[in-house]
């Protein structure tokens, strides 16, 4: 690419609209829970070892607040971070630095409200306040901070050393304008709200919390983190650790059946979105949780959410100085592997998922053969061409023993034959493949001989006239019947 001497070309000037600048701030695409996320990340960066997010619903008044007690800022340093794009992305960070742009405590603000404040107090200083106030800029046109806080926060940090407090008012995102605090249902709408933000922190930020890294308060209770894999359980299985190069590594779980944990765990495990959303991926940055439960466009075909491979989770931890290399963007919530890493991550993955796979066909149980023995399936599994189904094992022991039984006492054969074949029917075998190769499941009696299926219409016709029913009568009684009921024209055919 031609370097240009910029020395010599000539310049001009062009300073953004405040107004329209500010308000486009307002769509990057954060919802509330990944904006509250993206301010803990300060916090984080501050070293603090409390925060604590606080709401009160007053209606349209209704306000949200994030302390903590981090290094905290003077006024020449609250200035500089109250300035959007106050950082380069290019540039290197510490490796608790979760920041990139320097946008996030001011995107993440305006999505949610018109009016953010901070209040912030440095060692050794005075605490200090600025207010972004989104309909002040519109009126003046200028990049102007207000010199303000509201009245009843003045003195939040006068017993701290250190901290910072963040204040949203004017939520016109999250509360619509002239609500009124009896609104009960605005009231529990919000208060739904609330609750997922805590959820989300809760995965967001776990792996800080289990390692006491800090205690994160939501309303004056601590967060219990979530944490995806259960590592904490006996039954999950775990994968190696791979590299994926530059620092970023992978490691897989195949998590327990249903029937290897207790109900709570199972219901804790699913989280907020259901165990089939739950699967995928789970990228960190310095431990901070960036995107859970994708397949990340992997797959060829593409990996899909399927139940049967909801108990895959995939963890991939990178350092901040890949970010751009992993597309993360504003509001630290989407990533993309990049090529070089995109066919270990596949291949890594589809051992993950034939893992789980595994696990949810059998229910949690290794099925194999025991020593000096040969595994007998009940149900096996066929292919015809480019069909797939299942037949009963006709060399199984206990078709054979049904056999000999039936001699004497043939009702009760068929009996037992029945219901071991209910019982043991591949349900979860037969939900996977079709799951997979719906086109190429095999109807019954696709392409074999029809000899069954005629001599039994024969048989049953035969025994229905002789109790008195007429041609029409058995004709419909069979059209109405499984399996026949696939066959018209063979039925039509035969009683013709």
């Amino acid at each position: 690419m031609k370097v240009l001497d910029y020395s010599n070309i000539p310049v001009t000037e062009v300073v953004p609209e405040a107004s329209s600048m500010i308000e486009s701030f307002r769509s990057v695409g954060y919802n509330l829970e990944t904006a509250v996320a993206d301010i803990i990340d300060n916090s984080i960066s501050a070293n603090a070892k409390n925060i604590y997010v606080n709401s009160v619903w007053l209606g349209s008044d209704s306000y949200i607040t994030i302390l903590d007690d981090g290094f905290g800022l003077n006024r020449e340093q609250l200035i500089e971070a109250m300035r959007p794009g106050s950082k380069n992305p290019l540039e290197s960070r510490s490796d608790k630095d979760l920041g990139r742009f320097g946008l996030g405590l001011k995107t993440a603000s305006f999505s949610q409200c018109r009016r953010m404040t901070v209040l912030s107090k440095s060692d050794g200083y005075n605490p200090v306040y600025l207010t972004w106030d989104l309909d002040f800029v519109g009126q003046s046109g200028k990049w102007h901070l207000l010199n303000y806080c509201p009245e009843e926060f003045i003195n939040a940090l006068d017993n701290m050393k250190s901290g910072t407090m963040i204040i949203w008012t004017n939520m016109d995102r999250i509360v619509p304008q002239n609500t009124i605090e009896s609104d009960k249902k605005a009231h529990d709408k919000f208060m739904l709200q609330m609750e997922n933000v805590q959820k989300h922190l809760s995965m967001t930020f776990h792996r800080f919390i289990e390692d006491k890294d800090f205690v994160l308060h939501c309303w004056d209770s601590p967060v219990k983190p979530w944490n995806p894999f259960l590592i904490t359980e006996s039954a999950i299985q775990g994968f190696s650790t791979q590299s994926l190069g530059d620092g970023a590594v992978v490691k897989g779980y195949v998590l327990p059946h249903k029937d290897k944990i207790s109900e709570e765990t199972y219901r804790f495990a699913e989280g907020s979105k259901g165990w089939n959303e739950q699967q995928g991926f789970y990228v960190y940055r310095e431990k901070r949780l960036l995107l859970a439960g994708d397949w990340l466009g992997l797959g060829r075909p593409r990996f899909r959410k399927e139940e049967h491979a909801k108990l895959a989770r995939i963890q991939i931890d990178i350092p901040n100085k890949l970010d751009a290399e992993w597309q993360i963007d504003i509001k630290k919530s989407t990533a993309r592997p990049p090529q070089r890493c995109a066919d270990a991550l596949e291949a890594y993955a589809k051992l993950v998922r034939s893992r789980a796979v595994e696990v949810y066909r059998h229910r949690g149980k290794v099925v194999q053969a025991q020593p000096g023995s040969k595994f007998q399936p009940l149900w096996q599994e066929k292919k015809k061409g480019d069909k797939w189904y299942f037949i009963v094992n006709r060399e199984h022991s206990l078709v054979s023993e049904i056999k000999k039984m039936a001699i004497s006492d043939p009702d009760k054969a068929i009996d037992i034959l029945l219901k071991f074949v209910e019982e043991t029917i591949p349900t979860k075998a037969s939900f996977i493949k079709e799951s997979e190769e719906a086109e190429k499941q095999a109807q019954p009696f696709e392409g074999v001989n029809k000899d069954l299926l005629v001599s039994m219409i024969k048989a049953i016709a035969e025994t229905q006239s002789l109790e008195g029913r007429s041609k029409e009568q058995i004709k419909f009684m069979l059209l109405n019947m499984e399996p026949f009921v696939r066959f018209p024209e063979l039925v039509q055919s035969i009683l013709e």
